[in-house]
């Protein structure tokens, strides 16, 4: 029992050495650092101000300036078809050709209208027939001949426009019913494009203004068009009105149903212009800051920002800091309103 008390004994004035340091070669631990008392490394820019460029991008897609559906005014059968979807006809082109009973039938009775016709002008003019009688014939002739340029119209189907044939819907005999239309043909030489602009700009917008525009189908290439028509009321849901724009498309590059990103210019502002790094978020909220640097040079401010643009690597600023500020633009990192920062690149 003895032997086991001094054991314990032991044991306890080893623990309290150990507690002690455990030997005159041990130092103590130093303190932690304060990180209020950590002087911050920044580097910063000069705010300048430079002519900046104001426009916006806006989703579209390209339209045929114009669409034609081709059909006759009645049914009947199809005679001919001479063209194909996707081939490129012109204005005044024949499409297609209906039954031409009817027309070679007026036809035939139009050139006796005509003898008939000379007769009678002569026999008027010599006074053996009575001008009611030669004015009764006189219309009767004209009535014909406008329905047959009417029939001739039905019947020999021209395409009105210079474009694609987007559509055939029938084929050689068959029987027309009015069902749909045989042809669809779209001018594609120029485009249109329906563009929905914001309210904000609807005084920045003219008629005339200069467009640019991309499209995915056709990368590296840009396009130029202009604002044709401005539409005279705001879509009460989206608050945007929309603009037509006309692109000439003399190549036939563009096509309709591509999607594309029409660029509107608003002319330019002379702006507070900083690179985007320097801009700094603040945590659950849209408010965007920068860190100007005082009089003093060795202490930092928060400032909140208003932003306009923003260009590649840079920012347009619209509010909140002055030509000439320095701002923080690396190492913003753990800095606050009034810490002491050292300026690396003075």
């Amino acid at each position: 029992m003895k032997k086991i008390f001094k054991t314990l004994v032991y044991a306890g004035v080893l623990a309290a050495v150990a507690s002690c340091g455990g030997g005159k070669n041990k130092t103590a631990a130093p303190a932690m650092a304060n990180p209020q008392d950590v002087i911050r490394t920044v580097e910063v820019a000069r705010a300048t101000k430079r002519d900046v460029p104001q426009e916006n991008s806006y989703a579209s897609t390209v339209e045929a300036y114009a669409t034609n559906n081709i059909m006759p005014q009645q049914g009947g059968r199809i005679r001919k078809i001479n063209v194909e979807v996707g081939d490129y006809v012109v204005k005044g082109q024949v499409l297609a050709e209906m039954d031409r009973l009817q027309l070679d039938q007026l036809a035939l009775q139009i050139q006796n209208d005509e003898i008939e016709y000379a007769r009678l002008k002569s026999l008027y003019e010599e006074g053996g027939v009575s001008q009611s009688d030669f004015e009764a014939a006189e219309l009767g002739y004209k009535v014909r001949k406008t329905n047959y340029a009417n029939l001739e119209e039905n019947t020999i189907l021209r395409s009105p426009i210079t474009g694609y044939v987007t559509a055939r819907n029938f084929d050689k005999e068959d029987m027309y019913g009015m069902s749909a239309p045989i042809f669809t043909v779209q001018q594609v030489t120029p485009v249109k494009l329906l563009v929905g602009i914001s309210e904000t700009d609807y005084t920045k917008v003219t008629k005339g203004d200069e467009v640019t525009l991309t499209v995915d189908a056709l990368p590296g290439r840009s396009f130029t068009g202009r604002i044709n028509r401005l539409y005279p009321t705001l879509n009460p849901a989206t608050h945007t009105f929309q603009a037509e724009v006309v692109v000439p498309n003399s190549d036939r590059a563009l096509r309709p149903g591509m999607y594309a990103r029409v660029t509107v210019k608003y002319g330019s502002n002379y702006s507070i212009v900083l690179p985007d790094q320097a801009i700094v978020k603040q945590e659950g909220t849209g408010q965007r800051y920068v860190y100007l640097l005082n009089a003093d040079g060795k202490t930092v401010s928060y400032v909140p920002v208003t932003l306009g643009r923003h260009m590649g690597a840079e920012y347009e600023i619209l509010g909140g800091i002055e030509e000439g500020q320095t701002v923080v633009v690396k190492g913003q990192a753990g800095l606050k309103d009034g810490i002491e920062v050292e300026v690396l690149n003075k």
